[in-house]
């Protein structure tokens, strides 16, 4: 296979691609920051607590 064919086939192959519209896109990356954040959130207030109870519990 030669690379005029392998690059042909690959842009006829993504041609029959079904790509996602503009909104879908925004939507879903809103989706990922919010979790992202929450799980940030999550995560600090853990760390958080944690740290105070072992400080807590070490003289």
């Amino acid at each position: 296979m030669n690379l005029m064919h392998y690059l042909r086939d690959s842009r006829a192959e993504l041609a029959k691609v079904t790509w996602p519209s503009r909104q879908a896109v925004i939507e879903g990356t809103q989706a990922v920051l919010i979790f992202v954040v929450a799980l940030t959130l999550i995560v600090f207030t853990m760390d958080s607590l944690f740290g105070f109870l072992v400080r807590a519990a070490l003289p």
